[in-house]
């Protein structure tokens, strides 16, 4: 019998701070047929008031060090504004949505990520998801819409990839949907040339993926997301594209990640 289709939807970027653009990309997202997840990340939101409120934001290799007040700045952009933001605009144009972190539910059991050359603070490494409490939302018809926040089985509260969030969604329910994965964000997809947005590599393999590697061509910025992308592959989720605010229309440039 043919697993019926998943499709788990992470944005970021400046496609979150543009309230246009957001809003045209929800009602794209609202119009996809069947189940459906969307995850949001807001990463330089919570930098610009992280900014504002006196404290300095570290970054390695793309990926946030986050201390005690970083953590407390990320839970009220991600947890609060960005994703009330959003559940409010799916629900304006009909879409029933319930917003979450991983501590609703016990949706994302995650451990605190242990580094011996470098204390990331306060982030977490997805362990486990909850498909039991996810599914019991699409049955009704709602659509979850994870921040990226995760939860120990402690009761601890950390920063969590949103790349990551996603893609691990997508491999848990893989055992009993077609998972699809979508990454929308400002750019048009991968493209081999960063200062042309049209240079759209249609798709990458791991083989291209390792050459643009080693002439440096990737960003920083992009590493964790193209991790990501082959881990979930690798890992039985079906389809996985990157692309810009109009991913999710047909006909529209965008990368398609195959093995």
């Amino acid at each position: 019998m043919k697993k019926q289709i998943l499709k788990i939807v992470k944005i970021g970027g400046k496609l979150i701070e543009n309230e246009a653009s957001l809003s045209a990309f929800l009602h794209d997202f609202s119009q996809l047929e069947g189940p459906k997840i969307l995850v949001h990340g807001g990463g330089k939101m919570a930098t610009e008031l992280s900014d504002r409120l006196g404290f300095k934001t570290n970054m390695i290799d793309g990926r946030r060090i986050t201390d005690a007040n970083a953590m407390d700045v990320i839970t009220m952009v991600y947890a609060g504004l960005i994703n009330k933001k959003i559940v409010a605009k799916l629900q304006g144009i009909k879409s029933n949505a319930v917003g979450l972190c991983g501590a609703d539910g016990k949706s994302i059991i995650s451990k605190r990520r242990v580094n011996k050359e470098i204390d990331f603070g306060f982030v977490g490494d997805v362990e486990e998801i909850n498909t039991k409490f996810i599914s019991s939302l699409l049955g009704n018809d709602i659509i979850p819409v994870f921040s990226a926040i995760s939860c120990s089985n402690e009761g601890e509260l950390f920063n969590t990839n949103a790349d990551s969030v996603a893609a691990e969604i997508a491999i848990a329910f893989s055992e009993t949907y077609q998972t699809e994965l979508f990454f929308c964000f400002e750019k048009n997809g991968v493209l081999k040339d960063p200062l042309d947005d049209n240079s759209v590599i249609e798709l990458l393999d791991t083989r291209t993926y390792q050459n643009l590697l080693n002439k440096n061509i990737i960003s920083e910025g992009m590493l964790p997301k193209l991790h990501n992308c082959f881990y979930a592959l690798e890992h039985a989720v079906s389809e996985v594209y990157l692309g810009g605010p109009n991913l999710l229309q047909k006909g529209t440039q965008h990368t398609k990640i195959i093995k």
